[in-house]
């Protein structure tokens, strides 16, 4: 979500929100900081993701890797994963994410770390994530080294969700494989599943939106 300077005059611009749209928390608006490149997950977007990560978030292990507004990990959480670690180096994002942790009192559900994304999967611990949700700044292109730090943080037949631009396709690690893709005007949304599943996973019977 791009963002000019308002005018001269003008009125100042006032907050925006995002909407959890099922589970506990469902119908919950969460302010969103005003920082520079932030492009939240679109709410058609989320519904279709979660769609069709419903029978995997039960008891899931999630990472929400700049993390935003922290709308995909959250919404993880309140449709049943039982935990999402978000990850997030903007310092006023970092402070709203974990003022939305408190407002939903889930400090034992949610873990927000205001670090660098890629400093942070090179220096902290490796640990099994099932679902893994990486939607960098587009005009970063850090799609290629976050996939390369993320190998080991995956989970044997783990979800890993790609947002980037529509006419981008950036490259999963070796052995995941597609399982669904959403195109909009605004973005590409992808759904790999690792390896270590019982069944194969692919594109088929995905529909594309135009």
């Amino acid at each position: 979500m791009s963002r000019r300077p308002p005018a001269r005059g003008a009125a100042p611009r006032q907050p925006g929100v995002v909407r959890i749209i099922g589970g506990r928390w469902r119908g919950t608006r969460l302010p969103v900081a005003d920082a520079p490149g932030l492009r939240p997950t679109s709410d058609r977007v989320r519904e279709t993701l979660f769609n069709w990560l419903m029978p995997a978030l039960p008891g899931a292990r999630v990472l929400d890797l700049f993390a935003g507004t922290g709308a995909l990990g959250l919404e993880a959480v309140s449709r049943g994963a039982a935990h999402a670690t978000l990850v997030e180096r903007d310092p006023a994002l970092a402070a709203a994410l974990a003022g939305h942790v408190e407002r939903l009192r889930a400090h034992d559900r949610v873990r927000v770390v205001r670090e660098d994304a890629l400093r942070w999967l090179a220096a902290a611990t490796p640990e099994p994530f099932d679902i893994v949700f990486l939607d960098p700044p587009f005009a970063a292109a850090l799609w290629e080294p976050a996939l390369r730090a993320l190998a080991p943080w995956l989970a044997p037949g783990g979800w890993l969700y790609v947002e980037s631009p529509p006419g981008a396709a950036p490259a999963p690690p070796p052995g995941w494989l597609p399982h669904r893709e959403l195109r909009t005007a605004q973005a590409r949304a992808a759904l790999y599943r690792g390896p270590g599943n019982t069944r194969a996973d692919t594109l088929a019977g995905a529909h594309p939106a135009p």
